[in-house]
């Protein structure tokens, strides 16, 4: 299954985060070697939230990395949610649809 973590951050996040932003990347790294984390990124031009995209068989992965990321514990997300996200398009989603419907 999928999960989509998704983060509501504060107005001034571009700049608070340039101290925390090499621990942020690095705990995203470790989340992508051990096959947790697929994508993520800031959305938005000057951004104000940020998509995560997590595979595995439970939110919990998804879950754990929102709780350690220094972006989170030093309050530069305002809110953060994990959904099931059910993929059924593309060469990764998680349920196959029938060639034909």
């Amino acid at each position: 299954m999928h999960y989509l973590l998704t983060y509501d951050v504060v107005s001034d996040y571009v700049t608070r985060r340039v101290p925390l932003r090499a621990a942020h990347i690095g705990l995203a790294r470790a989340a992508v070697a051990r096959g947790d984390l697929v994508l993520g990124g800031a959305l938005g031009s000057p951004p104000d939230a940020v998509a995560l995209l997590f595979q595995g068989e439970s939110p919990a992965a998804a879950e754990a990395f929102a709780r350690e990321d220094p972006y989170v514990q030093a309050g530069l997300v305002t809110s953060w949610r994990v959904r099931e996200w059910t993929t059924v398009v593309g060469k990764d989603a998680a349920v196959a649809l029938p060639d034909v419907l």
